[in-house]
């Protein structure tokens, strides 16, 4: 499917959607921290990494519901390097499997190549979660190797996908 999606910049009115989605069972699984976020370890995280440039984070829309359904960011901007780690979380859980994720991917990659001038855009995802690594291939990235045992997490490790993209990659997609 198709879907018309667009991304804004978050806000801090956009704290209490954000901390329920990332606090959601079906989010919180895919990510490698799970801890529980609360408002003020948002607010800190939106005070301290987005408004200082280190993060971009949006939300994401769906234009056909004209709602929000989830997040997409670009972390640790490295602009001397030319370089981030692209994260996305879809907090709707009827909004998942609908290419949403994919077409909010390809908008924050259009951000970090043209507004932000970077070269390379990766991302780790569990290597269990092959629904992921098909919406992030859908986008463009490319898998560029496996962790083993790359993160505990209650005293299980998981082997961790790296994907990537690079700037001609993205340009080479889009012509």
């Amino acid at each position: 499917m198709n879907h018309l999606v667009s991304i804004r910049p978050i806000t801090e009115a956009d704290t209490a959607k954000i901390v329920r989605w990332r606090n959601a069972p079906s989010v919180m699984e895919h990510f490698i921290y799970r801890t529980p976020l609360t408002e003020e370890d948002h607010l800190n995280w939106f005070r301290n990494r987005v408004q200082t440039g280190e993060v971009a984070q949006f939300m994401i829309i769906d234009d056909e519901a004209g709602e929000e359904v989830g997040s997409v960011y670009l972390r640790d901007i490295d602009l001397q390097n030319k370089k981030c780690e692209y994260g996305i979380f879809i907090g709707e859980d009827s909004c998942r499997g609908k290419g949403i994720g994919s077409a909010a991917a390809k908008l924050a990659l259009d951000y970090a190549f043209e507004t932000l001038g970077l070269n390379r855009v990766f991302l780790r995802v569990f290597a269990d979660n092959v629904r992921a690594q098909k919406s992030y291939e859908n986008a463009g990235f490319m898998i560029e190797g496996t962790f083993r045992d790359d993160v505990l997490i209650d005293g299980r490790a998981y082997d961790m996908v790296f994907m990537g993209i690079l700037k001609e990659d993205w340009e080479k997609r889009k012509s």
